[in-house]
């Protein structure tokens, strides 16, 4: 099938970068099932912070500190570092749990359920791109079984800024090996990958998994329902 929508050229496209959460798989039961598991650990080592901070609470703790520590705020990894050390030393723990207590969620974060067009899809991408991964998330591409199809892997902790920051589009352009204007971003969000990309100076397509009619002001993007339509529109 051609583009939803399309209204970007795909000639000369020598890269991919390519969003990860909601893109490849749904975030929601990843990030849910790796906060469980957390709490159970923290129940069974630091029982007081696991009493005083279940999964709700911890993330309001940690959104209060985002706003508190706006210089770590794009880094998920290090703003739940921090509020578990935080969270730890105000129940009288030890502040070195929060490194372990970091492996078990990062562990759990990487436990995903690739949507059923991804594998096949990457394959055949892979075969003709360069493809990077570009996330604000922490989830780990080696664990999550698709660090094959990659070339490299740039995220918000890694480039110091998330996105819509331009700044970390030209990191993966770099990475890539290509400048902006040849490379392809495909991403879920309408604001963080399509808007965020274009304004960076590379194509944008549009993984609209949930056939969301667009709204705002007009983009120049390509729009699929999957990424097979994303591959069958470049022809691989």
């Amino acid at each position: 099938m051609e583009a939803v929508n399309s209204t970007v050229l795909k000639d000369g496209i020598a890269a991919i970068t390519l969003d990860l959460d909601e893109t490849l798989w749904p975030s929601g039961p990843a990030i849910a099932g790796a906060e469980a598991q957390l709490h159970v650990w923290l129940e069974q080592h630091a029982p007081a912070v696991a009493a005083a901070f279940p999964p709700l609470q911890f993330a309001q703790f940690r959104r209060e500190l985002a706003a508190e520590l706006p210089g770590i705020a794009h880094d998920f990894t290090a703003l739940r570092h921090e509020a578990l050390t935080r969270a730890l030393a105000l129940q009288g723990e030890s502040t070195a749990l929060a490194d372990p207590a970091m492996d078990v969620f990062l562990t759990a974060r990487s436990v995903v359920e690739l949507y059923p067009d991804v594998t096949g899809a990457l394959e055949r991408l892979s075969e003709r791109y360069r493809i990077v991964a570009l996330t604000n998330g922490n989830a780990c591409i080696e664990r999550a079984g698709v660090a094959r199809f990659f070339t490299a892997i740039v995220n918000a902790r890694s480039a110091g800024v998330g996105k819509p920051d331009f700044r970390i589009f030209h990191a993966a352009c770099t990475r890539a090996g290509v400048p902006p204007e040849e490379a392809l971003h495909a991403g879920d969000d309408p604001d963080l990958d399509v808007r965020a990309a274009a304004r960076a100076g590379l194509r944008a397509a549009w993984i609209n998994r949930s056939r969301a009619a667009w709204t705002g002001e007009p983009e120049a993007f390509a729009e699929f329902h999957d990424l097979l339509g994303l591959c069958e529109w470049l022809g691989v």
